[in-house]
């Protein structure tokens, strides 16, 4: 009995109880383990802070494009096909090749550094539905507004709606293959962005482009708003 006794002394020190079985304890618990898991995730004791950016610009712009690049989980897509009851209303003069559209929202994370986490969502373009717009933005620290130099026009919207709200923002210009390039300057002056707005040139398609304009966008969020 006493060899007993002492064996569950030394697996714990927790008083023993009869019919129940000593159990280890807590310090010579193993921490939880996850492949892949980051150690932010498995630490308990803390928990990062997480923030939301809302992406806008006008239909087909890249915006879906945009999140798919950048999101480290499978994104939420609200794609659905384009069909002929559209053809009065969406142009796709520059997108001839775009079969579907986001009805809804976009939705991605992306963890930027240990104790920052951004939620990623991209709002749909055309005009039926924007009354969305208010309930996307609710909670966010600021917004990209994507534009195209081959229509720019289908931006200002977005540009009003952000001006409107006084919600911090960025211009995002996406560039790629078949769209000429512009100096920032060139497309500040054609937009009329104040000057305290950042305007940068990337690629959609692109995560380190993506990621980079998601950090100029928390850069200027914290200087608009550094409470």
């Amino acid at each position: 009995m006493d060899s007993v006794v002492s064996d569950a002394t030394a697996v714990s020190e927790t008083p023993v109880v009869a019919g129940i079985p000593a159990q280890p304890g807590a310090e010579s618990r193993e921490p939880d383990t996850e492949e892949g898991a980051q150690d932010w995730q498995l630490d308990h004791s803390r928990a990062p802070i997480a923030t939301k950016i809302v992406v806008a610009g006008g239909f087909g712009v890249g915006k879906t494009t945009f999140v798919r690049a950048v999101s480290e989980i499978t994104p939420l897509q609200t794609e659905a096909l384009m069909t002929r009851a559209s053809e009065d209303t969406d142009d796709l003069t520059a997108t001839p090749d775009k079969l579907t559209t986001t009805v809804a929202m976009d939705f991605g994370r992306i963890t930027l550094d240990s104790d920052l986490v951004l939620y990623v969502f991209g709002t749909p373009g055309q005009q039926r539905f924007w009354f969305m717009w208010d309930d996307l933005v609710r909670g966010a620290i600021g917004a990209i507004v994507l534009a195209d130099t081959r229509r720019l026009t289908d931006c200002f919207p977005a540009l009003d709606y952000f001006e409107s709200c006084g919600l911090p923002y960025i211009v995002a210009v996406n560039h790629f293959e078949g769209t000429e390039l512009f100096e920032e300057d060139d497309i500040r002056e054609a937009l009329t962005v104040p000057a305290h707005v950042p305007v940068v040139i990337m690629d959609a398609r692109k995560r380190y482009s993506v990621v980079e304009t998601l950090l100029a966008m928390v850069a200027h969020a914290l200087e608009a708003t550094p409470e």
